[in-house]
């Protein structure tokens, strides 16, 4: 494995670092957050500002590990805590602390899930990101660009499960469960100043991004078992760049134009390593990414009241027996079978929960919730999410349907460079 890996060798990685089974219940939660200045609301914010304000006040107190985005975007990753309760004190303390800090200096969290007035500008520099701003620019993707540098999501990471057999059920489930959080807590209706047509346009923004490392890895023809899966969507991918030296050193060619079954093949510029797959492995966004853990990714960013709201209820679908049988039944019902199909998860977006079917799973899926959690330790969580669904999942509206108000532009500054999302078709560790 030292000289040269063969597809067995990537399968074996895969399976080993990816699909660790063991004892559930542990949860961890990755938030992201565009920042905005409060006297300038559509000017963009140096990323040297946050860093600076963020370091002169200090780490966050229940241990949260702060990062950027390419546009300048925060994200907070919780410690991965037992069960929804813990998870939610430890973020909601370090969300209070970076909040407040921020204001400190006269900025705030913007509450939507793409940015709905500034066009995307990269900050970072770093070479991952280089590479990757240049694979989707060589390869005319504009909303590559628009999804590094103007998009924000809420992501869950929940266990993989006891055993194969729990894992491979949990796989199919929180994929059924997708399309459900997408229309749920969609919350990206408005770009460039004016309404999309789309609930989450932040979901659409991904969609059109090269769909060989975006689409559902459950998407289309057989589905062996998860790791099986995986390993095929990652030997079918385009690698994005190859580092001179594995693990990032060195000159990055950007798109080096093979698959990493090709790079396996022995068509890449040297021999593949393991450095070289956990690479390509975190340039691929399905929208249930398998780490040891399961990554959900289709959440758009919330407001901040609700952030909890998705984890809460994520935790409880899977990790609450009760309550992933009501979830299990509701969404093969949804779904029509084991998986959910493309126009689903496009209908999902679309519409949010404006659209009947779903609207009428995800109301099964947060009652089962509000019953669950309290018998998880999480009756303070339980009342926010039945909160949430009555705001909204109960009357078929999501948070993109607040229409929340847009300042003004400034003449020459929008709408010039951002591109089009298309409508059919990350280690600052998300992207």
């Amino acid at each position: 494995m030292a000289h040269h890996m063969t597809t067995e060798d990537v399968h074996e990685y895969i399976n080993g670092v990816c699909f660790k089974t063991g004892p559930p219940g542990k949860v961890g939660t990755e938030t992201e957050w565009l920042v905005a200045d409060s006297a300038h609301p559509t000017a963009p914010v140096a990323v040297d500002r946050l860093a600076a304000l963020l370091e002169a006040g200090g780490p966050p107190p229940a241990g949260s590990a702060v990062t950027f985005e390419p546009g300048g975007q925060i994200e907070l990753s919780s410690p991965v805590l037992p069960g929804p309760a813990r998870a939610h004190e430890a973020l909601a303390a370090d969300l209070d602390h970076v909040s407040k800090v921020l204001a400190g200096g006269g900025l705030h969290l913007v509450e939507t899930a793409l940015d709905p007035l500034r066009p995307p500008v990269r900050q970072l520099r770093l070479p991952r990101y280089t590479a990757m701003e240049r694979f989707f620019a060589g390869r005319r993707q504009p909303s590559g660009h628009t999804m590094m540098c103007s998009t924000a999501s809420l992501q869950v990471c929940l266990d993989t499960g006891v055993d194969r057999a729990d894992g491979r059920a949990r796989w199919e489930l929180v994929h059924r469960l997708g399309p459900v959080l997408v229309a749920a807590f969609a919350n990206s209706a408005v770009w460039r100043g004016r309404p999309t047509g789309w609930k989450s346009t932040r979901w659409a923004i991904w969609a059109a991004t090269d769909a060989g490392r975006t689409r559902p890895v459950l998407d289309t023809g057989s589905h062996p078992d998860p790791a099986t899966a995986w390993t095929d969507y990652a030997l079918a991918a385009d690698v994005m760049a190859v580092p001179e030296i594995p693990g990032g050193g060195g000159t990055w060619t950007p798109d080096p134009g093979i698959t990493l079954a090709e790079w396996v093949g022995g068509r890449g510029p040297r021999p593949l390593t393991p450095a070289d797959v956990e690479f390509h492995l975190s340039t691929l966004f399905p929208p249930v990414r398998p780490r040891g853990w399961w990554e959900l990714r289709m959440i758009d960013a919330v407001p901040r009241r609700w952030w909890p709201v998705p984890m809460a209820l994520c935790a409880a679908l899977v990790d609450d027996p009760r309550a992933r049988a009501v979830a299990e039944e509701a969404t093969e019902k949804l779904c029509r079978g084991p998986f959910p199909d493309r126009r689903l998860w496009m209908r999902s977006a679309r519409l949010g929960p404006g659209d009947p079917a779903v609207a009428e799973c995800a109301r099964s899926c947060f009652d089962a919730a509000v019953e669950a959690l309290p018998r998880m330790g999480a009756a303070g969580l339980s009342s926010l999410v039945d909160d949430y669904a009555d705001r909204h999942v109960r009357r078929g509206l999501c948070p993109a349907d607040a229409r929340p108000s847009v300042p003004a532009p400034r003449p020459g500054r929008v709408g010039t460079r951002a591109g089009r999302t298309g409508t059919h078709r990350h280690s600052g560790g998300a992207r």
